[in-house]
């Protein structure tokens, strides 16, 4: 035992996963169906500095955070959902649709199956068509990804210098009181692009 060092830290490893934002938070402190809506600064970014095709899906909208800004912008928006939450198109499961769609795809997918939802997403768009997905900056890690990155490069990773807010069940005015702990990125895949991933900065 090391004898003479005053301890200062007053958590405990619930703490330490609520600050790296691990996902293995109990059922109390995590949405059920991983609903964490994207501050809308995000995709108003995003838009100037992407170009995208006039008619988008946005397959895990929520509450509208992302839909409602594209359609603003002048854009096309398909917005579903798997759950109800009084705004899209709901009991849509996203991974069980099989019909191509003739766009682009945007969304902040539930991370739990946000590998799944990149290749599905690439797997019903045509050649030259692109997805774009909010993402924490971890996501570029892990072996069980490494294929994916291998296989579909993404053409552009903009990574957000400043911290953006994904908001517990769309609480945003809370999540502003607790702040970021997350470094959040676009992944933008362009179907058909096997070059070398370009890294921005933005924010």
């Amino acid at each position: 035992m090391v004898m003479g060092i005053k301890k200062d830290w007053t958590g405990n490893t619930n703490s330490v996963f609520k600050t790296l934002s691990a996902t293995s938070h109990t059922t109390e402190e995590r949405e059920t169906n991983d609903f964490y809506a994207t501050e809308p600064l995000a995709i108003s970014l995003l838009l100037e500095m992407e170009k995208f095709n006039h008619n988008i899906w946005e397959p895990a909208a929520g509450d509208g955070s992302l839909s409602k800004v594209l359609e603003q912008n002048g854009y096309i928006v398909k917005s579903t959902d798997l759950i109800d939450r009084g705004y899209c198109i709901s009991g849509v499961d996203f991974l069980q649709q099989t019909e191509k769609f003739d766009g682009d795809i945007i969304t902040n997918p539930p991370y739990s199956l946000a590998k799944e939802f990149v290749e599905h997403a690439l797997n019903i768009i045509s050649d030259g068509n692109k997805v774009a997905m909010f993402l924490k900056m971890q996501f570029m890690e892990t072996k069980g990804r490494k294929d994916l990155f291998l296989n579909n490069p993404p053409k552009v990773v903009y990574v957000s210098s400043s911290r953006l807010i994904c908001a517990k069940n769309g609480d945003f005015e809370a999540a502003r009181k607790v702040g970021s702990a997350v470094a959040y990125c676009w992944f933008v895949w362009e179907k058909g692009f096997y070059g070398d991933t370009i890294i921005k900065w933005f924010n």
